[in-house]
């Protein structure tokens, strides 16, 4: 359950990627962490562009997932709701994820390896304004 809160959180910032180039997913990175330390340096030399693309994708869908919900998370009535609310947002986005072909903690690796590699953040930042 919490790395689902995690990945919300992160679909939220990954909102500001698509709008704005500066900001980009920020996850816990289970499979890196379990990976050695030569994952931490190497990260982005380890995703095809098949991965990044998927990624890419996966981004913008979660963008929109994000948009609505937060809408309705306005609206709701109390908290009960706005949890209600954001369970069904984690589902939506892990959906969104898994039915690009990737696992969420690829997903949640490849965020991670892009905040620390600006290059990395770049070369996703350009297969995104592709796809617009």
């Amino acid at each position: 359950m919490q790395r689902i809160t995690a990945f919300v959180s992160a679909a939220m910032l990954t909102t500001g990627m698509v709008a704005a180039p500066a900001a980009m997913a920020q996850q816990e990175d289970p499979a890196a962490s379990g990976a050695g330390q030569t994952q931490q340096g190497a990260a982005a030399q380890n995703f095809s562009d098949e991965q990044l693309q998927q990624f890419a994708d996966a981004s913008q869908e979660i963008a929109e997932v994000s948009q609505e919900y937060t809408q309705k998370l306005q609206n709701a009535e109390d908290e009960s709701a706005q949890q209600d609310l954001r369970q069904e947002a984690n589902e939506e986005m892990v959906s969104v994820v898994e039915d690009s072909g990737m696992s969420v903690e690829d997903f949640n690796a490849i965020g991670q390896a892009i905040q620390q590699d600006p290059e990395l953040m770049q070369r996703v930042q350009g297969m995104v304004q592709e796809q617009q």
